[in-house]
């Protein structure tokens, strides 16, 4: 009789819902698309009395500005996977500055509009690891390989300097995926890590809905923070996306 109740209750577990478990799909392509804002973004470089430390989000504006990304990602079985991300993002907008700046290596006056760049491009490579499979609720853990292509540059007329920035980030991975009813999950998605001199987050929570076996709809919020505080740069900013993403399942 023990052993029957608990057969019994581990059936009402894992069938309860009345909804069958989440299939697991070979390969996975999702586009994502939308716009992105910045609440923050301080720069000074170099970051020493050679430099001026300002605002690059009160002198290009807060935006919006268009952005996108795409994820690759491939499920070699049910708990094991990889997978790639291409996220480019390049802002350029004139402003005009509070005062005399020193940046790069040049000075840069006030009165004249300044010609101001902003590139964060960030491609990665994650390994996920499914520790939780469920009718309901996956959650994977893993960690990221990420190669940082950054970028700021100034132009004022004649005048032209820039730092660039190209860098490998390892990043702890989270992420969740919950049916809250049938065909709709909601969706979690995290890189990130933070120590030493400097920080980087990158996290989103979307709603998606199924179209199918195949298809699946998605829209939501993305915050991207973070940045370094070194002898050569100081730069921290905060981004915010409103998203949509179309994800095809095969």
């Amino acid at each position: 009789m023990r052993i029957l109740t608990l057969a019994l209750l581990a059936q009402a577990l894992v069938f309860g819902s009345g909804i069958e478990a989440q299939s697991v799909p070979t390969l996975e392509i999702e586009l994502e698309g939308g716009i992105v804002g910045q609440s923050r973004n301080d720069v000074q470089i170099p970051n020493d009395l050679s430099g001026t430390r300002f605002s690059l989000a009160d002198l290009a504006g807060k935006g919006p500005w268009p952005a996108a990304r795409l994820y690759l990602t491939w499920n070699f079985n049910s708990r094991h996977s990889l997978r790639a991300l291409l996220a480019p993002l390049s802002v350029t907008e004139s402003g005009a500055l509070e005062g005399p700046t020193a940046f790069a290596g040049e000075t840069f006056q006030p009165g004249t509009p300044v010609d101001a760049t902003y590139q964060f491009n960030s491609w990665r490579l994650s390994y996920r690891y499914r520790f939780l499979e469920s009718q309901d609720l996956d959650l994977w853990v893993g960690f990221t390989g990420k190669l940082r292509d950054a970028k700021v540059a100034f132009r004022q007329g004649n005048i032209y300097s820039e730092d660039t920035d190209l860098g490998f980030v390892p990043l702890l991975h989270l992420a969740a995926d919950w049916r809250v009813f049938r065909n709709g999950n909601l969706l979690f998605d995290f890189d990130g890590l933070a120590g030493g001199p400097g920080r980087a987050f990158d996290s989103s929570l979307k709603l998606g809905y199924d179209l199918g076996d195949r298809w699946r709809l998605t829209l939501g919020y993305r915050t991207l923070e973070g940045g370094a505080d070194v002898e050569s740069v100081y730069n921290f900013a905060w981004l915010h996306f409103g998203v949509a993403s179309f994800v095809f399942r095969f």
